[in-house]
């Protein structure tokens, strides 16, 4: 008797049917996904899903969506609500810009990912567990944006001093830069789970950072971690 594979549930925010639909089909395709939701605009989203018995798990949202009458509710707008109304979901931003500041900007908001809208179906996927199962995907494109508005930062200004750290919460968070797991991290460095979801909050909080990918763009910016 095999074992069932837990499902991750996933919402849709995209106001293109057709590219809705092929996400929908293509997400079907892996039997621990399941498309619950769906939505052509971002204005009724937290209407809807406060009406929704069972929330996504993961949402992916795309960036340009159509406003509501003259006000714009883009992608970034999704972004912004969720996080205020419904922390537990994780954002993953689909979009056809491959600006990096609309990567910076995204991810500075509180989105888990950013994706390009012609990414390989296998990428999306592994966003998709990378998000639920470990708070953040940081792929290349991501990584050079940060480096690159690093960059820009540094000519511009001085960057603020660090907030202090311990070294117990500096080994923690070189550990979710390279995307383990908190058992993974529990395990490694011989600590409960608790602990270390105890220190993770406190990474947050010290921070200011909204989620894991907020952690990560830290700590590059302040040299915790390099990028190679």
């Amino acid at each position: 008797m095999s074992l069932s594979v837990p499902k991750i549930s996933i919402g849709l925010v995209e106001d293109q049917f057709l590219f809705r639909k092929g996400m929908k089909s293509i997400l079907g395709k892996w039997p621990n996904l399941d498309v619950i939701f769906e939505s052509a605009d971002g204005f009724s989203v937290m209407e809807k899903l406060k009406a929704e018995k069972k929330l996504p798990d993961v949402m992916l949202v795309d960036l340009s969506l159509p406003p509501q009458g003259q006000r714009e509710f883009s992608g970034v707008a999704v972004v912004e609500v969720l996080r205020e109304e419904f922390p537990s979901i994780r954002i993953i931003i689909l979009s056809v810009h491959s600006d990096e500041n609309f990567i910076i900007q995204l991810i500075e908001r509180g989105a888990h990912a950013y994706l390009v809208k012609d990414s390989d179906p296998q990428e999306v996927y592994e966003a998709i567990l990378a998000v639920h199962t470990k708070g953040s995907y940081i792929n290349e494109k991501v990584l050079v944006a940060i480096q690159n508005n690093l960059g820009k930062k540094n000519k511009a200004r001085t960057l603020s001093p660090a907030v202090q750290l311990t070294r117990r919460e500096e080994e923690i968070l070189r550990l979710i830069c390279q995307q383990k797991t908190t058992e993974e991290i529990a395990e490694k460095l011989f600590i409960s789970i608790k602990t270390v979801n105890g220190h993770r909050n406190n990474l947050l909080h010290k921070t200011s950072s909204r989620n894991m990918a907020g952690l990560v763009m830290y700590a590059i910016k302040n040299g915790i971690v390099t990028l190679l």
